[in-house]
């Protein structure tokens, strides 16, 4: 059984799924039909299965009225996958900086002999 943040990148992994999550993102809530309507890559079939794939991820909230269901966008889980993404990163970026910082420390410690030596 996949844990709920592998749901999360695996729910990503699809240009389809981007794409929905992306027109929610911009609209707000729609209908599955509007949505059908907007990605004409896939069929209709192809997209509830996407959609189901983002209910099961939690990227997506889906509200029933009447024979209607309403699709909407829930940010948690991106905003969980950017803070994952960002901690992995954080420290590469400081050790990127440090190792620019001795570097530099080092190019003008070169530059100083030379300008001395001339």
């Amino acid at each position: 059984m996949a844990e709920p943040g592998d749901l999360v990148f695996e729910a990503l992994a699809d240009g389809t799924r981007r794409q929905i999550l992306s027109l929610l993102a911009e609209r707000g809530e729609c209908t599955a039909s509007e949505i059908s309507d907007a990605i004409t890559s896939v069929g209709r079939t192809t997209v509830s299965s996407h959609l189901r794939v983002l209910r099961m991820a939690n990227f997506v909230r889906e509200r029933r009225d009447g024979r209607f269901r309403y699709y909407s966008l829930i940010r948690q889980p991106a905003d969980e996958m950017v803070d994952f993404l960002r901690g992995l990163y954080q420290g590469s970026l400081a050790d990127l900086r440090n190792t620019a910082e001795r570097q530099s420390s080092v190019d003008l410690s070169e530059a100083t002999d030379w300008a001395q030596s001339s």
